[in-house]
């Protein structure tokens, strides 16, 4: 089989276990109080099985990036968006709005024009040892200045998770290549070293956008998709010889994809931020009509007569005085007598 085939088949795969991990993240970090630190979820089942789901997609996804290069693998992570976002809507029990449909469309559109362009040949070349290093402190700045304290959780983290997790990809191919080729030695410093970066930036990747979903789950997954193939094809084009299908004139049609792709997360942020007033909810069950029974009165129970109290109210009040049953305040049978006067 064609190598860029596997890779398409098994991104395909991957985007589908990222969506679910990521509603099941959306859902845990809904019942979670914001006060909450991170790693008190690690004690949830919930939250082991968006791990789980999460790791079944990152293998598949490394197996992905051995068949295709960055630019071509990253991008169909959008996918994702596909099945998250009506995956999402139907966890939180409404229908998907029209302004999301229109997002996802936009954002799935503006990512298969980037997907044109891009190349498809197999990878081959991987990063050294000081681009890895050179790599990973840009990264830990970018990530930094994104997720400073003090910021509200939402797209900023986001970015952050986009940028951590299209890096970890970048080094996985690395090291994928690397240890396939059977160019070098398998426990090599570099291999080794760049194995820790990868460990290190999916762990944080998978923490910053458990974060940015507490917002929500269609912008911020939104941004996620957008900027993981972005920070991967910057690390390709620049650092491993990646090139666009055309050459300079590849540039066109990639930032046309690109601008379709920043409107359609735009139009999610707005939807988002409208909140369950822009979804359309769905329709409920049909009402039953109620049934009144009314029984026949029961055979006669003679039982022992009740004094009557007399209690006293201030002058002026409605009704005057009144009598009571024993009693009074609580419901009486349908046989038991009260008088007012």
């Amino acid at each position: 089989m064609n190598a860029t085939l596997i890779a398409v088949a098994l991104s395909l795969v991957s985007a589908g276990a990222y969506a679910a991990a990521a509603v099941a993240q959306a859902r845990l970090a809904g019942r979670t109080e914001p006060s909450a630190g991170a790693f008190r979820m690690l004690g949830r089942g919930a939250w082991w099985s968006a791990v789980g789901l999460n790791a079944g997609g990152a293998l598949l996804h490394v197996a992905a990036l051995k068949y295709g290069p960055l630019t071509l693998v990253q991008p169909l992570g959008a996918l994702t968006l596909v099945a998250a976002v009506p995956l999402g809507a139907r966890a939180a029990g409404r229908r998907v709005s029209r302004t999301e449909w229109r997002g996802t469309l936009l954002t799935l559109l503006g990512l298969a024009v980037l997907l044109l362009a891009a190349g498809g040949a197999a990878p081959h070349d991987t990063l050294s040892l000081p681009e890895a290093l050179g790599v990973g402190a840009v990264t830990v700045a970018l990530v930094a200045g994104l997720s400073r304290p003090g910021t509200r959780p939402g797209l900023r983290h986001a970015a952050a998770s986009g940028i951590t997790s299209g890096v970890a990809s970048a080094l996985t191919q690395t090291l994928t290549v690397a240890a396939t080729d059977h160019s070098g030695p398998l426990f090599s410093w570099r291999l080794v070293t760049v194995a820790l970066l990868v460990s290190f930036f999916a762990l944080g990747g998978l923490m910053l956008s458990q974060t940015a979903y507490r917002g929500g789950l269609g912008a911020p997954l939104a941004v996620v998709t957008l900027a993981n193939p972005v920070a991967a094809a910057v690390i390709g084009l620049v650092l491993l010889g990646e090139r666009l299908q055309g050459g300079l004139l590849g540039l066109v049609p990639a930032l046309i994809g690109a601008a379709a792709a920043v409107e359609g997360v735009i139009l999610l942020s707005r939807a988002q931020a409208a909140g369950p007033a822009d979804a359309t909810p769905a329709p409920a069950p049909p009402v039953q009509p109620s049934r009144v029974v009314i029984s026949g009165p029961g055979p006669s129970v003679p039982r022992a007569a009740e004094p009557f109290v007399l209690h006293a109210e201030p002058a002026g009040a409605p009704g005057g005085s009144r009598w009571a049953a024993p009693g009074a305040g609580h419901a009486a049978p349908p046989d038991q007598v009260s008088a007012r006067w």
